[in-house]
């Protein structure tokens, strides 16, 4: 089995990209977040087309996550048990659409687009760190369940648990996604059980998943790694081979702008 993640950055202007890359790539299973678009808006026939099911949640033009699966795709949930609300501004608080799950060939996988923090100042940090209690919550209560149970948690975590994990340090002073807090509460998903299954397969330093679109940040080889595939016990004993597909951060001559994220992909026996 060939599961993948990628921070699309909008599925219906990258479409194309993702489809050829699923194709080339032989993928199974690829989570996908930031599809910026509704439910009805999704180009579901252009993964249809290649034999993908897709469960897909989108509210608006930001956010959104999918599952695309061409090995099943059963008992599909919109959000984790005690996913936080957000609002602020006089908008009325919502469940915002960041995480969606399904059981695909076996393996419980969760497509998750962690809030970003914006600054360690704004109101998004709370709801970021409060979102990431309950995943861990939650996610403790499903391996409580069932300890052998094999779960993905993938996706945009927003956050470089390392210091090796972004270009440098001193860019990132006074700035979110390398906190203390933030950081503590990924380690904290390590903590209920699940584990970085791509980091023993790509060692850094200077290993990445997200590059800025300004200031040739791809060229210059500044970037963050903050995608990570995370495994329960019963899915990491099973990850034979892992990889950053940095290849499809590259622009392309006569295609789609790629996404300022790199697709990461492990291999399960």
């Amino acid at each position: 089995m060939r599961l993948a993640t990628w921070n699309v950055n909008s599925i219906r202007t990258r479409v194309e990209r993702v489809t050829d890359w699923l194709a080339r790539g032989d993928v199974d299973v690829l989570a996908m977040q930031e599809t910026k678009c509704t439910d009805a808006q999704f180009p579901a026939l252009a993964f249809e087309a290649l034999g993908y099911e897709i469960a897909h949640v989108g509210l608006s033009q930001w956010n959104g996550v999918a599952i695309a699966s061409r090995i099943g795709l059963d008992d599909v949930q919109i959000g984790f048990d005690g996913q936080p609300e957000f609002g602020k501004d006089g908008i009325d608080p919502t469940v915002e659409a960041r995480a969606i799950g399904a059981t695909c060939g076996g393996v419980r996988v969760w497509s998750l687009y962690v809030p970003n923090g914006r600054s360690l100042t704004d109101p998004h940090l709370a709801y970021k760190l409060e979102w990431l209690a309950a995943l861990r919550d939650t996610a403790s209560g499903w391996l409580a369940a069932d300890p052998s149970a094999p779960i993905a948690l993938v996706g945009d975590w927003n956050i470089a648990p390392e210091d090796d994990d972004v270009w440098d340090m001193a860019a990132f002073d006074g700035k979110t996604h390398v906190s203390a807090p933030e950081r503590a509460a990924f380690t904290a998903m390590a903590d209920a059980g699940f584990t970085d299954v791509v980091r023993p397969y790509t060692p850094g330093p200077g290993v990445y998943t997200y590059w800025d679109y300004t200031q040739l940040a791809f060229q210059k080889r500044r970037g963050m790694r903050i995608d990570f595939i995370l495994g329960s016990p019963g899915l990491a004993s099973r990850v034979s081979a892992a990889e950053i597909v940095k290849d499809e951060r590259r622009p392309k001559k006569g295609a789609t702008a790629p996404s300022d994220h790199a697709p990461v992909l492990v291999e399960l026996s």
